[in-house]
């Protein structure tokens, strides 16, 4: 299984649902690839928002080795499923898929919602990392029923 987390600059959001499912898949001993990237190309290269890489941290996820990279095309051949945090980046997304297949595997990451970008709000980092860490626990169950 190989599943992708998207954000908009992948320094926030995505690097830690990709670190928090990759913890969680390495706990259960899953042998799955979990990786992130980002709509935007402005950050390629650059580790998470020292903001995210410390609120990992405070609950035992290291994400401070991941690097951000732009969301490619050929993403949809590389990947099971793509989960991306906001509606935004869900349509830019979208907007490069070749074929239904393609389609089916992105996702909104929390379904019918969205996960708020904390980049300029330090406050909302904790709940964030709560929120994903919740929706994480859920992913493993649905992905596993399906396969």
């Amino acid at each position: 299984m190989k599943i992708l987390m998207v954000c908009l600059g992948n320094i926030c959001r995505s690097p830690l649902a990709h670190g928090i499912l990759k913890q969680k898949v390495k706990d259960r001993q899953l042998n799955w690839v979990v990786e992130s990237a980002g709509t935007g190309d402005w950050h390629i290269g650059e580790a998470p928002d020292r903001r995210a890489i410390a609120i990992a941290k405070k609950y035992g996820v290291d994400i401070s080795d991941q690097r951000a990279r732009h969301f490619q095309p050929r993403f949809f051949d590389e990947y099971d499923y793509i989960f991306v945090m906001d509606r935004q980046n869900f349509a830019d997304v979208c907007a490069k898929v070749q074929n239904t297949a393609d389609l089916d595997k992105v996702q909104l990451f929390l379904e019918d919602d969205v996960v708020p970008d904390p980049y300029f709000d330090d406050n909302l980092f904790d709940p964030v990392f709560q929120m994903i860490d919740k929706r994480c626990s859920e992913v493993i169950e649905k992905v596993s029923l399906s396969s």
